[in-house]
């Protein structure tokens, strides 16, 4: 019978960009996993940070490539959307690549302020504040305008935002407005809840905003929750943004940005197959040619990247505990940790990450079910909906396995440091860099919680 690495070469093609094999063992991104694992024990959460700046520039490389290539006269911005990880040192890693940000929350104003203290940003950073804003969000952007970040733009989500910074503001903001967007086919709603419909637009502009020498009218935004999909869709909500601005760059000289919302998608996949040129180029190219059509002139482009920024960057290393044979055809391996807890997109979307075995490559192969260790009948991994079934190296020696691109909302999700099923604790979390020398630097970011920590929080 074929190994398990023969298996998934014939299966898929292996090793891909980012692994390799040595020694029976699996490496990521030149990392030897086995010597992390037994080193820092499981579960244990990896982030290795040059990935970051790695799809940063690879994102910049595209759109300058595709505005090459169609003679756009526009610029482009990379906004980091913080909602993806807020971690301080995934912000250190993303800014030093010289991005912009975009928020969504109050919380976020604070982050702001720090960064800025620490000098890791100057005040012209350009700012997007996106969301329905409760007041303190709202007082916050004020706070930050008036504290000389002359470049935050409230994007309003509805048409009574704008009274506050009315009523609050006096001096020269800009303001963005969100467009609505239709929801995808299979979406339970036609409409998005967030944003202002596009035929209300023009005219709330006109009667709220053009007479006031305070507000300056800068950029225009839509979401798009499927993200950049060559789809019916996304083209034709694409569409309806860029006649949008059109019809409001006509009437609103201030007006030079388009932000378009949803983003790339990560590698979620060993079959993942995504154009990333075809598609960048397809926007810059469609956006331009109806510019064209509408006798506008094209738009400063804007991006707000946060799953394509960090996913790729982290993983998740599990020990199998067990080994339980159910029935004559359902084999559990039961992992040291929970994936309901630990990776809840697994658990709440059917989301898939890229699991692989760290050693034992060399065995055959089996098909198993990969369980976690709370009581949740739905702790295990799916690997597509209604199939919990995968394949790992058939041993009966010690077994370790991880999840890859995990870095995207899982940590926050999870809630690092909070109460989870079960009382499963938050796992270890090693931040790995690359020293100026080149050489591999590893610091514990974070220990695995303590039953006193827990217990504090439940107020015993």
């Amino acid at each position: 019978m074929q190994s398990y690495a023969e298996f998934l070469d014939l299966s898929v093609g292996f090793p891909q960009d980012g692994w390799k094999l040595l020694d029976d063992e699996l490496y990521f991104r030149d990392i030897n996993l086995m010597e992390l694992a037994e080193t820092f024990g499981t579960p244990l959460r990896f982030t290795y940070l040059p990935v970051i700046s790695q799809k940063i520039q690879e994102a910049k490389r595209l759109f300058a490539q595709a505005m090459k290539e169609h003679q756009y006269k526009g610029t482009y911005t990379y906004c980091y959307c913080t909602k993806s990880s807020h971690f301080r040192h995934i912000l250190e890693e993303a800014l030093s690549n010289d991005i912009h940000l975009e928020t969504s929350s109050a919380f976020d104003i604070p982050i702001i302020e720090a960064l800025e203290r620490k000098g890791l940003i100057q005040k012209d950073i350009m700012i997007v504040c996106n969301g329905f804003k409760k007041e303190l969000y709202k007082e916050n952007i004020v706070d930050l305008l008036h504290d000389g970040f002359r470049n935050i733009i409230p994007v309003l989500d509805n048409k009574e935002e704008f009274n506050y910074y009315d009523n609050e503001v006096e001096s020269e903001m800009q303001l963005g407005i969100r467009l609505s967007a239709e929801e995808k086919p299979d979406f339970p709603f036609y409409t998005s809840r967030l944003g202002i419909r596009a035929d209300e637009i023009v005219d709330f502009y006109q009667h709220k905003i053009k007479e006031d020498g305070r507000f300056k009218l800068k950029l225009l935004h839509f979401f798009v929750s499927s993200g950049f999909n060559d789809t019916p869709h996304f083209w034709n909500e694409l569409e309806k943004l860029v006649l949008t601005y059109a019809k409001l760059r006509k009437v609103c000289p201030d007006l030079h940005m388009l932000d378009i919302g949803g983003g790339l998608p990560f590698k979620n996949s060993l079959e993942f197959n995504y154009d990333y040129t075809y598609m960048v180029g397809e926007i810059v190219g469609r956006i331009k040619t109806i510019c064209q059509e509408n006798g506008v002139p094209e738009p400063d482009l804007v991006t707000e990247f946060g799953s394509y920024t960090v996913a790729e960057a982290t993983g998740i290393i599990f020990k199998v505990l067990g080994r339980k044979q159910q029935n004559d055809r359902e084999k559990w391996l039961m992992v040291d940790g929970s994936l309901i807890t630990m990776l809840p997109d697994v658990w709440a979307m059917n989301q898939n990450f890229i699991m692989l075995p760290l050693n034992n490559w060399d065995a055959e192969y089996e098909k198993v079910n990969i369980g976690g260790i709370t009581c949740d009948s739905l702790d295990y991994y799916k690997t597509e909906p209604n199939n919990a079934s995968t394949w790992m190296p058939k041993t009966r020696k010690a077994q370790y396995l991880a999840f890859f691109h995990t870095g995207a909302y899982q940590e926050t999700l999870s809630g690092t440091g909070g109460i989870h099923h079960c009382l499963i604790p938050t796992p270890r979390h090693v931040l790995i860099r690359k020293t100026k020398d080149n050489q591999v630097d590893y610091r514990l970011f974070q220990e695995e919680q303590s039953s006193k920590q827990v217990l504090k929080i439940l107020g015993y």
